[in-house]
């Protein structure tokens, strides 16, 4: 069964919400999210041929690369589309057009690994440093503790809220890991991160080594 999987010619390889999320939500190692993250770089205008997943998978095992690349298609990481995504230019503007569509409230912040925020949407200024702050705490507590709340409460799950009584988040703090940078990704009211904003937020911030060179938007 496994040797009769083949690629399906002239499609191009795309990552649901669900499979950005795996890619970036944790900055362990795998071969799942070596090819998600390496399809999440690419430009979006390749067709995926079997040369091609065989250098996003960092991979010479074809049969290997054939079945990782079906695996992750059960799950719905990721389809194919007969046409290329499009993606815009990195800057300030591009990710704060993309902000307020991850959050119903249209309440979102990017910050960078030494807790400055550098793209916002819909808090004021002071509030946002504050917030940045707060998250950029929460997130060093959470790394802290990871072997508790992993291996002794098995939560598998790296993202921080306050939440009302009914459990719904009214604050949020999703660190994303971005090849060897941090980002924490803040959002105010109920997160939207299964929509396509949350690809396109992460496949604008692999367009740079360095996130936070995006600048600081007020």
């Amino acid at each position: 069964m496994e040797s009769s999987l083949s690629l399906q010619t002239n499609l191009y390889a795309r990552i649901t919400p669900a499979g950005a999320f795996y890619a970036v939500a944790n900055k362990s190692e795998s071969a799942s999210r070596t090819l998600l993250s390496n399809i999440l770089q690419s430009s979006g205008s390749e067709i995926l041929t079997t040369e091609k997943l065989l250098q996003w998978a960092e991979t010479t095992d074809t049969s290997a690369a054939l079945n990782l690349l079906y695996r992750l298609q059960r799950l719905e990481f990721l389809y194919g589309e007969d046409t290329p995504a499009q993606l815009p230019p990195p800057s300030d503007n591009a990710l704060a057009k993309l902000l307020p569509h991850l959050s119903d409230s249209k309440k979102a912040l990017l910050i960078d690994q030494d807790g400055f925020y550098f793209a916002n949407a819909g808090f004021n200024h002071e509030a946002a440093e504050e917030v940045a702050v707060l998250a950029n705490e929460a997130i060093r507590l959470s790394e802290r503790h990871a072997l508790l709340i992993k291996n002794n409460l098995n939560i598998y799950q790296n993202a921080w809220g306050l939440c009302d009584p009914t459990g719904q988040s009214e604050l949020t703090f999703f660190p994303i890991y971005i090849k060897d940078t941090k980002v924490i990704l803040v959002t105010g009211g109920v997160p939207q991160l299964h929509k396509e904003a949350f690809v396109a937020l992460v496949r604008l911030l692999y367009q740079t080594n360095d996130p936070a060179g995006f600048g600081m938007a007020a």
